[in-house]
């Protein structure tokens, strides 16, 4: 409860707070991670192919009909609702205080809690695309398609997730937005993510100012640099800030 309550103080005290997160701020809206013991790459260790080569590019391009039967079934996942942190995130963005939200996840659930400063490292399911003729299509009408593999109804394309697969790179402008956004902040918290996907873990080492928090459950490589570890559920831990401060 101290940690929580250093926390809620430090966070009293900023003005230009960053949030970098990953898939464990999302697992208590019920959409699992990857890489813990209930992540997708343990539970899916008997499928033929392994997740990791199922979203790459190259299994994308060669067996679009067995990415989108994984991806369908595991990635999307439209009626998850906000949590703790995605709340208390937006309700900081709101006051001035958060500057960015900096995030690993596809599933736009910090937009759905009301963010609008949210940089998509990995793209997001909410956005899809023709690779014919470059059209952008919402996940309600990829989810409608009656095809396991969505196309185009203007070209028949394949409408593709607008979301970084292995052996892609990240968009760089959203890169280079987050390592400003880290670099300048006077708070870092760091929440629900291994920080063992790069190049998007190596963002945190931008940040040399005087307070960062990690909140995982797990250890993680960046454990003996956080000024503040909280080793707890971030949704549950963020709850509690929330009344802390009040909002």
């Amino acid at each position: 409860m101290q940690k929580i309550e250093t926390l809620a103080s430090w966070i009293e005290q900023s003005d230009n707070i960053v949030f970098f997160g990953g898939a464990g701020s999302s697992t208590e809206s019920g959409i699992p991670d990857f890489r813990s013991a209930a992540g997708l790459y343990q539970t899916e260790q008997h499928s033929p192919y392994p997740p990791e080569l199922m979203l790459s590019r190259s299994f994308f391009v060669k067996m679009p009909e067995i990415f989108f039967d994984f991806y369908r079934s595991k990635m999307l996942h439209p009626d998850a609702q906000p949590n703790g942190c995605h709340r208390l995130l937006a309700k900081l963005e709101e006051q001035g205080k958060l500057k960015a939200v900096v995030t690993q996840n596809i599933d736009g659930l910090h937009q759905k809690a009301g963010s609008k400063e949210v940089l998509e490292l990995h793209g997001s399911v909410h956005r899809n695309y023709c690779m014919g003729c470059r059209r952008f299509f919402g996940l309600e009408q990829v989810m409608a398609s009656k095809h396991l593999v969505p196309r185009c109804p203007f070209c028949q394309g394949i409408v593709k997730p607008d979301v970084v697969l292995y052996e892609e790179a990240l968009d760089q402008q959203v890169l280079i937005s987050s390592m400003d956004a880290i670099t300048n902040a006077d708070l870092l918290i760091v929440g629900g993510t291994s920080l063992t996907v790069h190049p998007a873990a190596e963002l945190v080492s931008y940040y040399e100012g005087p307070r960062s928090v990690l909140l995982n459950m797990d250890p993680t490589p960046y454990d003996q640099r956080a000024n503040l570890l909280i080793n707890d559920k971030i949704g549950e831990v963020m709850d509690q800030v929330s009344r802390i401060l009040g909002i």
